[in-house]
């Protein structure tokens, strides 16, 4: 699949900053007064900004399942499952991962609870997010995706930032600018070029329609940079593992992320109609 088009799959912005317009430098500051406001509203009402009760869709037919041994831990098993006229199975063996250096918290996703009384993902809380994701676009410094990939991607270059700023109405967002004439927020939020940990970049959309500021940003599947170094709140692996994801996704099939401590999953299986815990050989 080329990097044209994407059909869909992202929520990317392609903007023209003309910096001396007086109405749009209003309008931003507008929103990022809502967005203060909103970050407020669910900090302090004791309301929890997680999805509600529910089950996964059934036509969803890849999960990429990430298990910790409880919420503080950093490391992980993770399983590819496909689903067939059968039903779930596996496809694989079961790959090491690393989660935040934090471990899990729950996130904003497709599916989400708090019975547990498990922690909530905020913003630089080096947390990975827990709960059920769509996975989104995979963003690569190369012109195409690994032999036998068939995905939606797009080409980092100069023109792209992903937005962490919580006063910013793109949070959480890719965007693309004209970096010969990028906005003042651009140097920081502009994604790393040349880092081999980043060459691979699969988006796990958490907290993501809509965004919500300071509840997290920019939560990614990416290379790990050592077997024991964590993330701040992505999921990490081997390279030749993430090359195996990439090439076995299929956007037709609607692949999602299930990331849960082990206790949560056992506890949750049932109702959110996930795989049976023994059919993924992380039990």
């Amino acid at each position: 699949m080329t990097n044209i088009g994407l059909k869909g799959m992202k929520r990317s912005w392609s903007i023209l900053f003309i910096c001396h317009l007086s109405p749009v430098i209003c309008h931003a500051t507008s929103l990022r007064r809502v967005a203060g406001f909103l970050l407020a509203f669910f900090l302090f009402s004791g309301l929890q900004p997680l999805c509600g009760a529910g089950q996964l869709d059934p036509s969803v037919k890849q999960l990429v399942i990430g298990i910790a041994p409880d919420w503080n831990s950093m490391t992980g098993k993770l399983q590819r499952m496909q689903k067939t006229a059968e039903g779930w199975t596996k496809v694989g063996a079961p790959m090491d991962v690393l989660f935040g250096k934090h471990g899990l918290a729950w996130g904003r996703g497709e599916l989400g609870d708090r019975g547990d009384g498990g922690p909530v993902k905020v913003e630089k809380d080096d947390r990975a997010p827990a709960g059920v994701f769509k996975i989104g676009v995979i963003y690569t410094y190369d012109q195409s995706l690994p032999a036998g990939a068939n995905y939606p991607f797009q080409t980092v270059t100069a023109a792209d930032a992903w937005v962490d700023d919580l006063n910013s109405p793109f949070y959480n967002q890719h965007v693309t600018v004209d970096p010969k004439n990028p906005p003042p927020w651009y140097h920081k939020a502009r994604m790393r070029l040349g880092d081999f940990a980043y060459r691979w970049l699969v988006e796990v959309r958490h907290n993501a329609d809509p965004p919500v500021p300071g509840f997290g940003s920019a939560i990614f599947f990416h290379i790990r940079r050592g077997p024991t170094r964590p993330s701040a709140g992505c999921t990490t692996m081997a390279e030749p593992n993430l090359v195996r994801m990439i090439t076995w996704l299929r956007a037709p099939d609607q692949p999602h992320y299930v990331c849960l401590p082990r206790a949560e999953y056992l506890r949750l299986w049932q109702a959110w109609g996930l795989p049976e815990p023994a059919t993924t050989g992380l039990f």
